[in-house]
């Protein structure tokens, strides 16, 4: 190998070499021999490791016992591992045996093989760390190993399946008993199709995943984990669907639904306050109050937020709301006044009796879920319910038989201070994996990918070293 000292930075370099640098591919039972590159149809590099394999006397013993002969030499290319920006694979003959007595025939055995894969052991390997940091779609697997991306996904599938389900197929059960549990549906492709997942409150990891959002949901993961294991379990977490807190109370009715402030708040404010604003909007205009009508266009955001989220944006609108003038950036700074949104709530509840009506209840809300002792939230509810039908609104009488109908799950929360917070964070991720995935047509493999999404953080997969056909 020739070289030669560039003076500038006094580096090596090569100058004309008809020689290969021999990089070692490190597997088990391969002699490289020599060395060339290809050009892939995608126009990236491809080291070409050529060789031979091993052959031991054992391989060459039939199952009758008797020695067989070599009848053929076929070759076969297998990928390897990327470097860098160029790809490798490792090309050999194999030998194919033919037994003299019984005429059975067998292939040489590749222990760097992947099985059902024409890939090495190493590279499979790799493509499954790489999958199982969560980090890159099947996608961008697929251009760093140069694999196909039908190839990434069978092989992603592989390792969900040997991870989650057992071997005739069904999902595995739980490591371990959950005391507090969670239930929510999620949207399936466009919207029209719904599946419903049950989590472990403390880990949150995913249980369980179903299509469909009905009673059966939960009688099949009943029936999966078994009532034994259910009986460890204390309460659980869900929305206003009504199927999972009936089939609950039959299956297990020591179990205790409990109503999180989340889902209440936000029938309040879908339900009541939007509402609200619009019905007032609508009589202002008729009475020919426009200034007023006006002030409660586009109020939606500030009559839901809380008082605190309110201060905490006219924080940061004070922080930012500045116009520079002139040229010179330092010169001249003026700060522009506007009504904050805390100002401009005030301003609004001051002037409408049935808005500070909806503040009151809104504070009340907030009021009855810091308690921990549930006969004190039960006298908050109660007097929230007061309220709603003293003010004789539609949409607050509507809000007060909500409460009452679900009166029992939402003082439980005074014991069980769970929320539904880890079900929204896992249906974000379900989003987001939806999205970075370009959706997922299969349902199967889209429910492994989220029991996969849930658990832990990355640990390596246990590598098998040999693989043998």
């Amino acid at each position: 190998m020739d070289y030669t000292r560039i003076d500038a930075n006094g580096q090596l370099a090569f100058t004309q070499s008809f020689d290969f640098l021999m990089i070692p591919s490190f597997l088990h039972g391969f002699q490289n021999n020599a060395t060339s590159t290809k050009t892939a149809k995608s126009g990236r590099t491809v080291f070409c490791f050529e060789g031979m394999l091993d052959t031991f006397e054992e391989d060459r013993v039939c199952s009758c016992g008797a020695k067989m002969h070599i009848n053929d030499h076929p070759e076969i290319t297998l990928r390897h591992l990327p470097f860098g920006s160029s790809l490798s694979c490792v090309h050999f003959e194999r030998n194919r045996y033919v037994c003299p007595r019984c005429g059975k025939t067998k292939l040489q055995p590749i222990c760097f093989k992947a099985p059902g894969h024409m890939i090495t052991a190493e590279l499979y390997q790799y493509v499954c760390d790489l999958l199982a940091t969560n980090t890159y779609n099947n996608k961008e697997v697929a251009e760093l190993t140069g694999l196909g991306q039908n190839t990434v996904k069978t092989i992603d599938r592989g390792r969900l399946r040997g991870l989650y389900r057992t071997k005739d197929g069904s999902l595995i059960k739980p490591e371990k008993p959950a005391k507090f549990l969670g239930i929510d549906e999620f949207k399936l492709h466009n919207g029209y199709r719904y599946a419903t997942h049950i989590i472990d409150m403390e880990t949150g990891h995913i249980l369980w995943i179903a299509g469909g959002k009905k009673k059966q949901v939960v009688y099949d993961f009943i029936e999966h984990v078994g009532l034994e294991w259910m009986s460890h379990v204390e309460a659980v977490a869900c929305d206003m669907n009504s199927d999972f807190q009936e089939a609950f109370e039959e299956k297990c009715p020591h179990i205790q639904t409990v109503f999180d402030y989340f889902h209440i708040v936000k029938n309040f404010n879908d339900k009541v306050v939007s509402e609200v604003r619009k019905d007032e909007q609508r009589r202002l205009i008729q009475e020919g109050d426009l200034e007023a009508a006006k002030a409660l266009k586009k109020a939606r955001y500030i009559l839901t937020s809380s008082r605190t989220t309110l201060q905490e944006k006219d924080a940061q609108a004070a922080q930012e709301h500045v116009i520079h003038k002139g040229s010179d950036l330092f010169k001249t700074q003026d700060i522009v006044r506007k009504p904050g949104q805390e100002e401009r709530y005030d301003k609004l509840i001051g002037e409408n009796k049935l808005l500070f009506t909806l503040d009151l209840v809104k504070e009340k809300l907030t009021l009855a879920y810091k308690q921990t002792d549930e006969c004190l939230m039960a006298q908050e509810v109660i007097g929230i319910i007061d309220i709603c039908q003293a003010a004789g609104n539609r949409h607050l009488l509507w809000f007060g038989r909500f409460l009452e109908n679900h009166f029992e799950g939402i003082i439980a929360h005074a014991t069980y201070h769970i929320s539904a917070g880890k079900i929204e964070g896992i249906n974000n991720k379900i989003k987001t994996l939806r999205r970075q995935g370009y959706g997922y047509p299969d349902d199967e493999y889209f429910f492994l990918k989220l029991f996969d999404m849930s658990r832990r953080s990355y640990v390596r997969n246990v590598p098998s070293h040999r693989f043998c056909d």
